[in-house]
């Protein structure tokens, strides 16, 4: 086999040169499979570098499975090496319109994102959190090589349970589980609480992580209209008599995606309703802590033998530093730890370790004030651009990261969407909140992402766009 000697770039490291090199060299065919490289000393001298540097970069490429090596009979380019990088890839995810849709919500795609769940990087408080990362790197309590207890790192659940005290929930720190991630943390909470054919009972519009979760779970789904005074408890009532839902599915402050919360009076005829009809509860509050002044809680009013409380911190944190937790009543509370411990669910310590630094420190409540606070003065801006768009804003925005609103007459949200993602921005169509026809003329605006002028102008040229392709199809006729 020839190797040619590298022109080295300077700036890069010639480890990584020699990796890239070799790399291409054996992609795109140049070096066929099961052939033997020269030895670690000719190919030193070829390339002009120690041995070390070169071992180095063979170490790496082993490690990429593009070189094997055998003591004493040297290197050799795999058998099974990658197939040229022209082939083309192929998409196996579905491509229906929502699918497509819904995916950019979920990753960094787009250049603009009003229709994305997360606050921008730019928003969040990094150094504390990078500070915070650093100290407990170092930190002697981190257990590098154990995993992480099953329940949760004690410190941080009693960090949790003072937080939630503070609330108006009392509840001993047994009765408080983390769990990687909220989604996760409902999907355990529905494996223990719900059965194939159950029903349970959602919201109408609701997020769209919950209708596919509880699919996979073969449950009967009905739906209950969140309206801008709350829950018609007529028609809930209704519901609970006919259904017997045995589960109730809902964000009581800060709803996704319409940004509702319960006020005191609602949450009390809600509890009565479901109390009445031996309906469980599943309170998720990802939300409630971007309140400026969040009404009580359903499990701080009704406790945890009705109700369960779900909630984490990647909304406001960092969506990369993932820890939520789940508060139940003491059976619950052990079998979701049980769970935890026999499917490998366990929490990342080092991510509990650093979510307690920053709740132990002050540096997550100061973040959590200042978000409150920008969020507000954000969500006021926004607003107003929308509404001289024409849109209509049935709930009235109490703060928190999403404004729903009601769409231009005869504006086709799935349209507007697909149309956007061509001009590198990613919105959320009412038509991934739930199947009903109503939301189809409704988007989610994250406040933050919207409050931006680029954003305005491009959602303004999209609506002039349907306004012209409107006045072109009625000239047709």
């Amino acid at each position: 086999m020839f190797v040619s000697a590298i022109a080295f770039v300077e700036g890069t490291p010639k480890v990584q040169q020699i990796v890239e090199a070799f790399s291409q060299a054996i992609e795109h065919g140049e070096w066929a499979p099961g052939s033997k490289l020269p030895s670690v000393r000719e190919l030193a001298q070829t390339l002009g570098v120690s041995k070390f540097t070169l071992n180095e970069a063979l170490d790496r490429l082993r490690g990429r499975n593009l070189l094997t090596s055998s003591q004493g009979r040297g290197h050799f380019v795999t058998m099974d090496s990658p197939r040229p990088a022209s082939v083309a890839w192929v998409d196996l995810l579905p491509q229906d319109l929502l699918s497509v849709l819904r995916r950019p919500l979920a990753t960094a795609d787009g250049d603009l994102r009003p229709g994305g769940g997360h606050l921008p990087e730019a928003w969040l408080d990094a150094e504390p959190l990078r500070q915070a990362m650093r100290s407990v790197v170092r930190a002697p309590s981190l257990r590098i090589a154990g995993l992480g207890t099953p329940a949760g790192f004690l410190p941080l659940r009693q960090a949790l349970q003072q937080k939630l005290h503070g609330e108006g929930l009392s509840v001993p720190v047994e009765q408080v589980i983390t769990t990687p991630n909220t989604v996760q943390g409902l999907d355990m909470l529905m494996r223990l609480l719900v059965r194939p054919g159950d029903t349970v009972l959602l919201d109408a519009p609701c997020y769209f992580n919950f209708h596919a979760n509880l699919a996979l779970h073969g449950v009967k789904v009905v739906s209950i209209q969140r309206r801008p005074d709350g829950l018609d408890f007529a028609a809930l009532e209704h519901l609970l008599a006919e259904h017997r839902p045995g589960l109730y599915l809902t964000t009581s402050v800060l709803q996704n995606p319409t940004g509702h919360s319960f006020s005191p009076s609602q949450a009390f005829r809600l509890l009565q309703l479901t109390q009445q009809y031996h309906c469980h509860i599943v309170e998720d509050d990802l939300y409630g802590d971007l309140h400026p002044n969040p009404p009580p809680r359903l499990a701080a009013i009704a406790g945890l033998d009705h109700v369960t409380y779900l909630s984490g911190f990647s909304k406001i944190l960092s969506a990369n530093t993932r820890v939520s937790y789940v508060v139940a009543a003491p059976q619950l509370a052990a079998n979701l730890t049980n769970m935890k411990l026999m499917s490998g669910g366990v929490t990342s310590e080092l991510f509990e370790h650093i979510v307690y630094r920053m709740l132990s420190e002050g540096s997550y409540a100061r973040h959590r004030k200042r978000m409150v606070q920008r969020l507000m003065e954000a969500g006021g801006r926004v607003e107003q651009w929308l509404r001289r768009c024409g849109c209509e804003l049935p709930m009235a925005y109490e703060g928190g990261m999403f404004i729903w609103a009601r769409l231009p007459p005869g504006v086709d949200g799935e349209w507007l969407a697909q149309e956007a993602l061509k001009r590198g921005m990613v919105l959320a169509p009412g038509a991934l909140f739930g199947y009903d026809t109503a939301h189809r003329d409704s988007m989610r605006f994250n406040v933050a992402h919207s409050d931006e002028p680029r954003v305005q102008q491009v959602f303004e040229a999209l609506l002039k766009a349907t306004r012209l392709a409107g006045c072109s199809a009625s000239m047709g006729q």
